[in-house]
């Protein structure tokens, strides 16, 4: 086990070492020392990790039956799994698995570790299991459902049909990873299925292994020997940093190899320096004002239509979010399947005018706006306030703690709030189901997600997310959520405004750091030190 003394000797200097500016080693050949903010991390175990983090260093400890296609997001293609075929009537899914995946024990991975991992997501029923749960799946049928028939062979059963891209993306999600039985049932305390022992070790066949986690500290994971991906590097350090000015010191003292959390302005300087790199990514990540349909004024379809067509969109993206956030107004962002490209608003004036005195209110009307009262929201805020302004809208904005914005917004008091909703898992049902399906408006609703939280209820939407979910046609079933995305732009009561974009300032001679659309498709194997 790699103690905190040898992580340091090995990585060459802590943070606030760096920050002070001593004198510090640079970090050795074969290491990696990544800056990020790693406070978030409550669990390595794929069954429970649910947070960026620790779903980012999973991907590169496990592996899953398979994964999004780089060439095209709207397919899958296999990752453990070498072949498959799908009943006729969308119901059993039959796996050959590949013959070269080796845990860290030496031991081949097989179809009963695919079984045990399903399983065992399936009982442990953390936050995450949703992801496999909704296709019918629970404890008393999970046994029959997840079988392996043979070492080299995985048979799925759903209790009932779903469209093979649902299913597939659902199973290239974090919480699909595979562990290795043998090693966590030699952990398992209490009927816990290893769930102690998984939150700060690892039992996966990926290209590297966990090798120690000190939480709000420190996260090392080494070269697993038996991988049949061999990593650029046999060691990545990923050290919490969590001011971005101290993230770039390290950097450019060298005893950081990449920073991940640089602010637009730092990544501008960054960019303006020969010896470092940028590497960037959008994400499954958008930031949106939703507009509560329990208050009188924003019940008009006019009304939602004249928020979306006041905002300058081009101006917070060019003058706030410089390389952090770009304009995107679909309920999918590009890189996602079947993700909007399409800009259908821009600042129109008159048009907003126009609709506000359609909907009943030539003069505008006052409202309040939730915000989280940290960078980059504030300005955020500010400038749709002006934007508002300018067409009779006035708008008192309301900061608070990002905790204090979602129990307002899930507690369904606020009246606009900026928000910001990051995907679930790749396929476009995360996206759909959140904005658009509400079926029971109540407060003891089951599906207390984004359109219930503003009241919005859509019955034709509503209706066409789920019939998405049952579409065996993938091209029919992107189709239909293209569609959607339409529908929802001429009506919801959102305003889609911002995607997310992951941004990564690396080090002389460090290449090959590719950001994936969601963390848990981002690898570091490929990431070489000269």
């Amino acid at each position: 086990m790699l103690t905190r003394r040898t992580l340091m000797a090995a990585t060459a200097a802590a943070p606030l070492a760096g920050v002070s500016g001593q004198a510090l080693a640079k970090t050795p050949p074969g290491v990696v020392v990544m800056a990020k903010q790693i406070d978030d991390v409550i669990s390595f175990d794929p069954a429970e990790a649910y947070e960026f983090t620790n779903n980012e260093v999973n991907a590169n400890v496990y592996r899953r039956l398979v994964s999004p296609n780089p060439a095209n997001v709207s397919q899958v293609i296999g990752d453990l799994a070498e072949s498959w075929t799908i009943s006729p009537d969308g119901k059993v899914f039959t796996f050959k698995l590949k013959t070269n995946a080796k845990f860290p024990s030496g031991k081949m991975l097989t179809a009963e570790d695919v079984a045990f991992s399903l399983q065992r997501v399936v009982k442990l029923n953390k936050t995450p299991a949703f992801i496999i749960s909704q296709f019918g799946f629970t404890k008393d049928n999970v046994e029959a459902a997840f079988v392996a028939k043979d070492p080299g062979t995985f048979v799925m059963t759903l209790p009932d049909a779903a469209a093979p891209s649902f299913v597939l993306f659902c199973l290239s999600a974090a919480v699909g990873s595979i562990v290795e039985k043998a090693t966590v049932m030699e952990h398992d305390v209490g009927g816990d299925l290893g769930n102690a022992w998984l939150k700060n070790h690892s039992a996966g066949a990926g290209a590297y292994q966990l090798t120690e986690w000190v939480a709000s500290d420190h996260i090392t994971i080494d070269a697993n020997p038996h991988s049949v991906v061999k990593p650029g590097v046999r060691r990545v350090a990923i050290r919490h940093v969590a001011d971005p000015s101290a993230q770039l010191l390290l950097l450019q003292k060298g005893d950081a190899d990449i920073a991940r959390d640089l602010t637009p302005d730092l990544l501008t300087k960054v960019k303006a320096a020969k010896e470092f790199t940028v590497t960037a990514s959008g994400q499954g990540s958008t930031m949106y004002i939703a507009m509560n349909q329990n208050v009188p004024e924003l019940q008009k379809v006019q009304v939602h239509q004249a928020i979306k067509w006041a905002i300058d969109y081009d101006a917070i993206a060019k003058n706030i979010t410089p390389n952090q956030w770009v304009v995107a107004q679909g309920f999918l962002p590009p890189g996602l399947p079947g993700a909007m490209t399409a800009k259908p608003f821009h600042k129109d004036v008159a048009k907003a005018k126009a609709l506000l005195a359609e909907a009943g209110y030539p003069n505008g009307f006052s409202i309040t706006m939730d915000y989280i009262s940290q960078a980059p929201y504030g300005d955020i805020a500010q400038a749709i306030q002006a934007d508002l302004a300018a067409v009779g809208i006035k708008v008192t904005l309301t900061p608070g703690e990002q905790k204090q914005v979602i129990t307002k917004t899930r507690a369904r008091t606020h009246q606009l709030a900026i928000l910001v909703w990051g995907t679930d898992y790749f396929d476009p049902n995360s996206n759909s189901q959140a904005w658009c399906e509400n079926p029971d408006d109540s407060d003891t609703s089951k599906l207390k997600i984004l359109a219930w939280r503003s009241h919005y209820v859509d019955k034709e939407l509503n209706d066409m997310s789920l019939a998405a979910t049952k579409e065996l046609d993938s091209a029919k079933r992107i189709k239909m959520y293209q569609d959607m995305q339409v529908k929802f732009a001429d009506r919801a009561p959102f305003a889609m405004v911002l995607q997310k974009i992951a941004s990564a300032a690396l080090g002389k001679g460090v290449s090959g750091f590719v950001i994936g659309a969601l963390p848990d498709f981002t690898k570091f194997s490929d990431i070489k030190k000269a």
